[in-house]
């Protein structure tokens, strides 16, 4: 199908763009996420009633209440869009069927309907889909910017006559060019709308529209969730926790006890996966042995634990530069890390004087990122030594993120180790040759700094980017990210 310039399509999103026809998985983890588990369990709770509504057309707009006021009651307007913004997309964009997509990504003029909330929905829509408007359920807010749990008068759930009406009041009697819809009850109301329209029917064999075709890439996201909690996963979900918390304490607690020669045999006694690839024996000589002088590993980052999983690997300890981690990480971390001001020269003297004592492990990003990219690295490290081996890391994780830019940070190793079988992979790369380097070889610091993102991204196959922490953190957060370090508070 070609361009349909200047024509106007509007979608259903339950059941047409999105593969899914229900929206329990978005409004439990507003509820998480912006609320509580507490609250997350009871819409968990309330599902078998809101299933059974739904199967009576006069009791649709009641389902659509009550997840509106279980997910949404006394929650912050603030919190709400922070979630929609930095945990929703991801999830809706997993879910996006390609063939409605194909049509509807053709057309000029872009509209989406849906019974969710605007907040809930509108930043997806528009940033990810193009849409230019979203006719949706609104809601009631109070003066103090708080979400009532009620739905906004006289406008209603947008369902049944309501939503005829709304989509008359938008685009006249004929005068919508393609409706896309899923072939419910309402469908036929939609279709008499339209010039020329399609009914999507369901089906279980379609793959979810690929991240590179919608008009921006997801390449941020916060959230604790790792899979997108249909009713059956937040179930397992809610029957693991218990397990995983005390799973996660021993796991933790027994790798701070245990000698450093065996952590990496107890972490396979643990279920953590610890697998390392590339020319490992060449790091794991004691310092100063052979005239070894101090190497400065330069890695990605994607989880707390990186800098740990690297030194169990080396079978020794290594010294850690971060650039914002909790009091309580620190004290609980295995190996020494020191915290960075984001001062460049106090940075760099720092650095200097570790690597006079030793190995030191740095992330160049300056933040974790969970999507196949990586950030720009800075180049402060790229002056400090001609002795750089880059390392690639990966995590594989099914149930739960052990990152968080929203969220209390203290707990990222524990939400990491919640996981039934965390994995992570190093990879070393050679050390960088002399004459790639700026103090052997002149070479600016930028251009080494660049080489090594674009080597380390080679070897996971993520893609190279230039964006930064503050502009992660921006978006996820609407805040710059910085930990204001002890020193500093002094």
């Amino acid at each position: 199908m070609g361009d349909r310039l200047g024509q106007t399509v509007a979608s259903d999103l339950e059941g047409t763009l999105l593969l899914s026809r229900s929206p329990f998985p978005y409004f439990f983890l507003v509820a998480l996420e912006a609320g509580s588990p507490i609250r997350a369990l009871a819409l968990l709770l309330a599902f078998p009633v809101i299933h059974v509504l739904n199967l009576f057309q006069s009791c649709e707009s009641m389902a659509i209440k009550i997840y509106i006021f279980i997910s949404f009651a006394g929650l912050k307007i603030r919190d709400i869009e922070l979630v929609s913004r930095a945990v929703l997309p991801k999830f809706y964009a997993d879910d996006v069927h390609p063939e409605t997509w194909r049509v509807f990504s053709s057309y000029e003029k872009r509209y989406v309907i849906s019974v969710c909330p605007r907040v809930m929905l509108e930043p997806f829509a528009k940033a990810f889909l193009g849409a230019d408007k979203v006719i949706v359920t609104d809601l009631e807010v109070s003066r103090s910017r708080r979400a009532t749990g009620f739905v906004k008068k006289p406008g209603g759930v947008l369902v049944g006559w309501r939503r005829r009406e709304a989509l008359e009041e938008e685009f006249g009697v004929e005068g919508l060019d393609l409706g896309l819809v899923n072939n419910d009850q309402y469908g036929c109301d939609f279709m008499s709308m339209c010039k020329e329209s399609y009914m999507i029917s369901r089906a279980t064999n379609w793959e979810p529209l690929p991240r590179n075709k919608f008009h921006s890439r997801v390449i941020f996201h916060d959230g604790r969730l790792v899979q997108r909690p249909t009713p059956s996963t937040a179930v397992l979900i809610f029957l693991w926790l218990p397990i995983g918390v005390l799973l996660s304490i021993l796991r933790i607690y027994l790798i701070i006890c245990l000698p450093h020669r065996i952590h990496l045999l107890g972490c396979r006694l643990l279920g953590i996966r610890i697998m390392s690839r590339g020319r490992l024996e060449a790091h794991q000589q004691p310092l100063h042995s052979g005239g070894r002088r101090s190497v400065l590993f330069v890695c990605n980052h994607r989880t707390v634990q990186d800098p740990i999983a690297l030194s169990i690997v080396l079978g020794r300890k290594v010294t850690a530069v971060t650039y914002g981690i909790s009091r309580f990480s620190e004290l609980i971390s295995p190996i020494r890390t020191v915290s960075l001001l984001r001062e460049r020269d106090k940075d760099a003297v720092t650095m200097k004087k570790l690597l006079e004592e030793g190995d030191v492990v740095v992330f160049p990003e300056g933040t974790t990122c969970r999507e196949p990219f990586l950030l720009r690295f800075s180049a402060l490290f790229a002056e400090l030594s001609d002795r750089i081996v880059p390392v690639a890391i990966n995590t594989k994780l099914s149930m739960f993120h052990g990152t968080t830019a929203r969220g209390h940070k203290m707990l990222d190793p524990y939400f990491m180790l919640m996981n039934p079988m965390p994995c992570c992979e190093v990879t070393f790369l050679d050390q960088l040759p002399p004459d790639l380097t700026c103090i052997s070889g002149g070479r600016s610091a930028i251009e080494v700094a660049n080489n090594v993102q674009r080597a380390v991204a080679a070897v996971l196959r993520f893609e190279c980017t230039t964006l930064t922490r503050r502009e992660k953190y921006y978006a996820l957060a609407g805040t710059d990210g910085r930990v204001t370090s002890r020193k500093q508070k002094s």
